[in-house]
């Protein structure tokens, strides 16, 4: 059985908890957090601490805190030579402090307090400095998930790069397709038929084959039609810079 101790209570600390606890391969040992009763219904009271010298020694202890708050946390454990990770995209292992055993343990998923998700599915991202922690962190990543891939920071930071695109961004642009209908009595339900098809096409086709739309076809009369129809300058913007990307990536051979 691993021994985790998980430091944070946020979004992806709360997720990891839940897949932890519903694992016999996992023993949650303490879950450290400045705001106890943010976890209080996810742990016994008993294993919540709020202090740093309280911490004791696993076999991994699990970083999910904001990411300008990880070398801050990192330096704080009191403990050294322990296998620390922490869950971000962005930060590079290096952010730890290198008194200890450093590593990433990063689920590539959007994690929202009030929607479960299936960790089976979601790919976690692991990079050590060593080989035997690298294995450790991998048998903890297949104790909650079927998907775990090698990534180092540079190629991490990419993914996350990556990752603001197609979920990010697709979300804003999404509530401003709800702006659209709201603005014009209509059901934003309408649309969600469409936005299931179009994620479900790159399942099986890359995303320039599942590309369709005005712009694809180079259709001025429709996508000046829209412009006049527009009314928000940010709107018209947006709009603008994408037509123009999708049309000029369509160029490209």
């Amino acid at each position: 059985m691993i021994r985790v101790t998980i430091i944070g209570s946020g979004n992806v600390a709360q997720h990891l908890i839940q897949a932890f606890s519903k694992t016999a391969a996992v023993e949650l040992v303490q879950v450290f957090s400045r705001q106890p009763k943010a976890v209080s219904d996810l742990v016994p009271a008993a294993k919540i601490i709020s202090d740093f010298s309280k911490l004791q020694t696993v076999d991994a202890i699990i970083i999910a805190v904001t990411d300008n708050a990880i070398a801050e946390v990192s330096n704080q454990i009191p403990l050294e030579h322990q296998l620390v990770a922490h869950t971000s995209g962005s930060v590079a292992m290096e952010g730890l402090s290198a008194k200890n055993r450093r590593g990433v343990f990063y689920p590539l998923q959007t994690f929202s307090k009030s929607k479960a998700v299936d960790f089976k599915v979601i790919p976690i991202c692991l990079e050590t400095e060593e080989a035997t922690d690298f294995k450790m962190l991998e048998t903890l990543a297949e104790s909650i998930s079927n998907v775990s891939y090698k990534v180092n920071s540079e190629q991490r930071k990419a993914l996350h790069v990556a990752a603001v695109f197609v979920s990010n961004f697709v979300n804003h642009l999404y509530q401003m397709g709800q702006d659209i209908c709201t603005e014009n009595k209509l059901d934003f339900e309408i649309l969600k038929p469409l936005i299931q098809e179009t994620a479900h096409k790159i399942l099986t086709l890359s995303p320039k084959e599942a590309q369709t739309g005005p712009a694809k076809r180079q259709d001025t009369e429709t996508i000046n039609a829209h412009l006049s129809f527009l009314t928000d300058e940010h709107q018209k913007e947006i709009y603008k810079l994408l037509t123009k990307s999708i049309i000029d990536n369509g160029k490209k051979l």
